[in-house]
């Protein structure tokens, strides 16, 4: 584990995580001490929310698992759910917006899933991504032959592709034809999500700071993808995991281990709960790192 030259905040109400490549391994299980962590945060009075591109029944197993009673993130913001799923704020895709992404998606050779609050809907359901998918979220895809009416009510589309490459350009290539309509960025290596501008972590960590009257400052964030950053730049504290990418890691106040080192629980023993957040000179070098 690492830390960066920057300011954390020194106390810490609430702590938010992202969900696949930080809270759970890569085959999408809580080791003990994750849960233990949790437990502790709980049992410390320190809030605990997960925020994430699955939708909202993706993440009901973890509110099982983890006790979670605050409000739950789905479509990295585009939906705020109370525990038992019921609305609390919401932010579709115009339907104009939505069928110039799926255009964009197709010309560029990806696969596309349209995502609604209750419904994922595909083309091809032979898709190996979809079979990850599947066991992710906890629930089967729709096949149709053509998107219809969901559109009108897309909280999030994604592209999907096992070229990285190819999906790189297309996040640069849609981002610019979609600037100020979509919010447009990768929450995994494979696929290409795009929301509405304001389903974006960093207005979601105000949203969430405000229902539950937590100044931002007191808000710790953990994640690993090029989404999470937005959320960095709005809390008190924030923590990259081992496995994210250089430049992740680089917008992060600390550095924690990979999702497959229990990095997640590392990070609120060390950073959180053992209050490990003395930083290094303001005016060093961002890019250097300490070992803790």
């Amino acid at each position: 584990m690492s830390r960066l030259a920057s300011t954390a905040s020194s106390k810490i109400s609430a702590v938010i995580s992202d969900v696949d490549g930080t809270l759970v391994t890569d085959d999408k299980l809580l080791t003990p001490r994750t849960r233990s962590a949790v437990a502790k945060l709980h049992a410390s009075r320190i809030a605990f929310g997960v925020i994430s591109a699955r939708p909202p029944r993706g993440l009901l197993t973890l509110r099982n698992s983890l006790a979670i009673t605050t409000p739950l993130i789905g479509f990295n913001g585009g939906v705020l759910v109370d525990p038992d799923l019921s609305i609390i704020t919401e932010h579709f895709l115009s339907p104009k917006v939505a069928r110039r992404a799926v255009e964009l998606l197709a010309a560029h050779g990806t696969e596309v899933w349209v995502f609604g609050v209750e419904n994922w809907l595909l083309r091809h359901a032979d898709n190996p991504f979809a079979t990850l998918e599947k066991r992710t979220v906890g629930f089967r895809p729709t096949t149709v032959e053509d998107f219809g009416s969901a559109l009108d009510v897309a909280a999030k589309i994604v592209g999907v592709s096992a070229d990285f490459a190819l999906l790189a350009r297309c996040e640069q290539d849609v981002a610019a034809l979609l600037a100020g309509q979509a919010s447009v960025v990768r929450s995994q290596a494979y696929y290409l999500d795009i929301t509405h501008p304001l389903a974006n972590k960093g207005v979601a960590l105000s949203e969430f700071a405000k229902l539950l009257a937590i100044p931002l400052a007191e808000i710790a964030v953990i994640g690993d993808g090029g989404n999470d950053v937005a959320m960095f730049k709005r809390s008190g504290l924030s923590i990259a995991m081992g496995n994210a990418s250089p430049e992740v890691q680089q917008a992060a106040n600390f550095v924690t281990n990979s999702n497959l080192e229990d990095g997640f629980a590392d990070a609120i023993e060390h950073f959180i709960l053992g209050g490990q957040r003395t930083n290094a000179p303001a005016d060093e070098d961002r890019a250097g790192v300490e070992a803790c």
